[in-house]
């Protein structure tokens, strides 16, 4: 049975709808002034700015000793520097390199797991080519590797992972060891798809030929030493190695300055026109100093050691028998001028 409402209801039915307009409008404004951070769960931030800088700064290093190194071993011009440090999936990593590549497997020892260090195939070929005697030219077109080509580029890893335990000396004595080579991405699984991961970018020119080096290191290779990638932690750490470092250049440069070395039997004040008056075989007799007395050796102007005097073959010599802590030394000077005095 239909009902047919009347006008009073109809009037509520308005006020109501109008009112619940208002409310709807209020609360969309609300929502409007909201900071909202978008979050995919699928790529969350493990790492933090200060910590994403001080693998950067790690890796600056990194960079300039490799540039010295293999500037050296291939005899050519090599340009390496840092040009991004980002964190993303592994997954991502893999579909960004072409193939096939060079892939090379690290052991992170004492850290568990493993890393990835991709070069470029324009730089392979361009470095191969260097050793082989040529110009350093990279090849036109894409191949594997031959297991020549790869003993080649293994020699030349080895030492870029040397470089590599370098850098990482401030945080961890990392001692990262060549694994494999591998040249389809799809061959190196070290974690899953969706593990996040540092990609440290380097930008790589050897000669002419220009391209890239990537350092991939996964979030749960580095998670034991995470605490210590921040500055404050990596700038202390430099001081101290920079002062032990400077400390033990300072202790070579001393160890090879010559000094002076006496052996003193004892000594005497005399007026000048007494030692004027000297002449071969005149005995001067020193003060308060007995046959047995030990003999003061000094260094420098330093009193130092008691010694005894003797003979080896036929140069006259002393024997070390103690050292002269600093309460001898007074009682010697208090010694000295009672004698001096006695002398007058």
């Amino acid at each position: 049975m239909n009902e047919v409402l009347s006008q009073e209801e109809i009037d509520q039915l308005l006020q109501a709808i109008s009112s619940v307009d208002t409310v709807a409008g209020s609360v969309k404004a609300v929502n409007d002034t909201r900071k909202i951070k978008v979050y995919d769960f699928r790529r969350p931030d493990k790492f933090s700015k200060e910590q994403i800088r001080t693998v950067a700064n790690m890796h600056e290093t990194f960079a300039r000793l490799t540039t010295t190194s293999l500037s050296a071993q291939l005899r050519s011009i090599v340009h390496v520097h840092v040009s991004s440090v980002d964190q993303l999936t592994y997954e991502e990593f893999i579909r960004s390199i072409p193939t096939p590549t060079t892939l090379t497997i690290i052991d992170m020892d004492p850290l568990k797991g493993n890393a990835i260090l991709e070069i470029d195939p324009t730089i392979t070929f361009s470095m191969i080519d260097r050793l082989f005697g040529g110009t350093g030219q990279g090849a036109k077109v894409q191949r594997d590797l031959t297991d020549i080509e790869q003993s080649v580029m293994e020699g030349i890893i080895v030492r870029i992972l040397a470089n590599m335990r370098e850098a990482w000396t401030q945080v961890i004595d990392l001692r990262p060891r060549f694994a494999t080579i591998e040249t389809n991405p799809q061959f190196a699984q070290i974690v899953a798809p969706n593990e996040m991961v540092v990609l440290v970018t380097l930008d790589t020119k050897v000669g002419d030929e220009e391209g890239m080096m990537n350092l991939c290191i996964p979030y749960i290779t580095i998670e034991p030493i995470i605490s210590k990638l921040s500055s404050q932690f990596w700038f202390s750490s430099v001081r101290r190695n920079a002062s032990s470092q400077y400390l033990g250049v300072i202790k070579q440069k001393l160890a090879d300055v010559d000094m002076d070395v006496v052996a003193e039997i004892g000594s005497i004040n005399l007026p000048i026109r007494d030692v004027l008056a000297l002449r071969v075989g005149d005995v001067v007799r020193l003060s308060n100093v007995r046959v047995t007395d030990p003999i003061v050796l000094t260094v420098g102007s330093k009193k130092k050691f008691f010694c005894q005097p003797g003979i080896v073959g036929r140069k006259m010599a002393v024997q070390i028998t103690s050292k002269i802590d600093q309460d001898d030394v007074e009682d010697f000077e208090e010694l000295n001028v009672e004698g001096d005095e006695l002398y007058e």
